[in-house]
């Protein structure tokens, strides 16, 4: 197989409009130095949600490794709310899907070592129907901040009329006020291409619309159809200079244990982790099978994510359904995904003394002619040689290979 690079097109260097950063109050720049990881309740549940389920996933989160292996966030989705607000204008709890208020359920995600997220949406209402947040930004972040959350995600559903950087910088105006560190999720789909204006907004943002739990092709649902992994993977090339510590370019949530292939699965993970993604499962944790949880919980995998250069993947080589991903790592380490996204096995045949590689966007270059790094498998744990020699191997459909290499 003749290897050569494959150059990005940047298709957000079109939309070159530049915003001056004094428009914005200061966010916390202290969160999110490296990608979020938690988990959200929408993937499985959609609205289907209550404090007894709930309590029973914060305590599988913990016990599963997931807290361990360096989850952080219980994200509560939209339906969490009853459909009006009180005479003060607060939001309110459903009474019946929380009895005792979303205090003091904030408060149990808190006694088990982990951080509390909240949705709402920056239209008039919530993708669900429930209250929106338009008009009620500042009451809405001092409630949140009284309830102890550390994490919002606004949607933009029923935002006829609203002009999207103006209703993000609003709430990250109020949040600010509001006087307490929570990370700001940013839930526009992309459609306002937030890369070129959120930074100094929020701590990530979506760059697609919403994921599905397949691999390469999504059916529709309800007159709707999702993005699949790959619809999505091909949309962040051509943006990832956008994204950096404190700044994330947000590919959607995980599918991970949703339905797909053990394989699919692995290679889902291993891609959002070389995407410096932030992480946020969906699935139901109580009914992880060993292999989701051997997925989401690979250390070696997640160190790729969560690497403090915050440096996105690049597609170096696409030929015949293979690509090559790179992502440039610190202490001049580098992480090489091999993804075959046909149907059908095929064998890989790199000769790294072939191919220096160079990123224009963190200014590294790796020359295999000059120096000799050792390969180490992510998934299959051991040694796979050294750059010396042609790396070569067979790789299943849909499926992945994950090297971490490093100076000998």
């Amino acid at each position: 197989m003749n290897i050569k690079p494959v150059k990005s097109f940047l298709l957000a260097s079109l939309f070159s409009t530049t915003i001056g950063t004094s428009l914005y109050a200061q966010k916390f720049e202290e969160l999110a130095q490296t990608p979020p990881m938690g988990w959200n309740s929408w993937n499985t549940f959609q609205t289907n949600i209550d404090e007894p389920l709930l309590k029973g996933m914060v305590d599988t989160y913990v016990s599963s490794g997931m807290k361990d292996a360096g989850y952080t966030y219980f994200v509560l989705d939209d339906g969490w709310m009853s459909m009006d607000r009180d005479k003060n204008g607060d939001l309110v709890a459903d009474p019946k899907k929380f009895p005792n208020g979303m205090k003091e359920f904030a408060d149990y995600v808190h006694s088990k070592g982990l951080k509390f997220g909240i949705y709402n949406c920056a239209g008039t209402k919530t993708c669900a129907g429930y209250p929106g947040t338009r008009g009620y930004e500042y009451q809405d972040a001092r409630l949140y901040a009284s309830w102890g959350v550390d994490y919002l995600k606004f949607d933009w559903c029923n935002t006829d009329g609203i002009n999207a950087i103006e209703a993000y910088k609003t709430m990250n105006k109020a949040i600010r006020t509001a006087g307490r560190p929570m990370i700001f999720s940013l839930c526009e789909w992309g459609q306002h291409f937030p890369w070129r204006w959120a930074k100094d907004v929020g701590q990530l943002w979506r760059s697609t619309g919403d994921i599905g739990p397949a691999f390469s092709e999504t059916v529709t649902r309800n007159g709707w159809k999702p993005l699949s992994v790959l619809n999505i993977l091909d949309r962040q090339d051509s943006i990832r200079q956008y994204a950096g510590p404190g700044h994330w370019n947000d590919p959607d949530m995980l599918e991970v244990g949703n339905g797909m292939k053990f394989n699919e699965d692995k290679a889902h993970f291993s891609l959002w982790c070389m995407l410096a993604a932030p992480l946020m499962a969906g699935n139901d944790l109580r009914k992880m099978s060993a292999q989701t949880t051997a997925i989401l919980t690979n250390k070696d995998i997640i160190a790729l994510d969560q690497d403090p250069l915050g440096i996105e993947a690049f597609r170096y080589y696409a030929f015949d359904g293979i690509e090559i991903w790179v992502k440039p790592l610190a202490n001049n380490e580098l992480a090489v995904c091999f993804l075959n996204r046909s149907d059908h096995p095929q064998t890989v045949s790199y000769d790294w003394k072939d191919h220096a590689i160079t990123d224009t966007v963190s200014k590294t270059s790796f020359d295999f002619t000059q120096t000799t790094y050792k390969l180490h498998d992510l998934w299959d744990k051991k040694d796979a040689g050294t750059t010396a020699k042609i790396f070569k191997q067979t790789i299943p459909a849909d499926d992945v290979v994950v090297l971490r290499l490093t100076k000998e």
